[in-house]
């Protein structure tokens, strides 16, 4: 039985096969979930993906189960901890952003539950945008929905939310549709 077919980007490495396959692009609706890819999309500025997942259960572990609730108290005991843990990105303007978003997060779903999730949906009108692109060349790093998006979370105090960041996010969290059409993934 032949390979599947998978987009470009993952190769041929098991961990990235597995994140392709079972996780990037497939829908996410909880504001939760959606918050913690957003700051693991934050940490991957400037690096490869495969950096983060890599690291993601340390990640996991050192930010407390990414529970923003005591993200939001972090203070220069947590700070100086995160910065000496060699298993994360020790870069501390990602750390205090990271801090940063719990708070805003946090005020967001104070004004309603889920409204984190449906503030991230509304920016396709709580559609998936379905691409038909069929080569990496064809797949842009950013678009007019995410520079919305990156201009709307930094309005509300949000930082490491760039387009790019974005489009990423929106990409891994299935707003957005990028898999190749050749790939085994594009219809589901």
């Amino acid at each position: 039985m032949p390979d599947k077919i998978r987009c470009d980007w993952c190769g041929t490495d098991p961990i990235y096969m597995d994140y392709h396959d079972d996780e990037w692009g497939v829908p996410v609706y909880d504001s939760r979930a959606l918050w913690e890819k957003l700051i693991l999309d934050g940490f991957q500025a400037g690096l490869s993906w495969i950096t983060i997942l890599k690291r993601r259960d340390t990640f996991i572990t050192a930010f407390d189960q990414f529970d923003p609730a005591i993200i939001a108290g972090y203070g220069d005991n947590e700070i100086g901890r995160l910065m000496n843990d060699t298993g994360i990105i020790r870069n501390r303007m990602k750390i205090l952003a990271t801090i940063k978003n719990a708070k805003c997060y946090l005020e967001m779903e104070a004004e309603k539950e889920g409204a984190f999730g449906e503030f991230i949906w509304s920016f396709t009108g709580g559609e998936i945008k379905k691409n038909a692109f069929r080569s990496m060349s064809e797949v842009p790093t950013q678009s007019p929905e995410s520079e919305a998006m990156s201009k709307a979370l930094k309005k509300r105090g949000f930082g490491f939310c760039g387009p790019t960041i974005c489009y990423a996010f929106m990409e891994a969290v299935g707003i957005v549709n990028d898999h190749l059409v050749s790939c085994h993934r594009y219809e589901r």
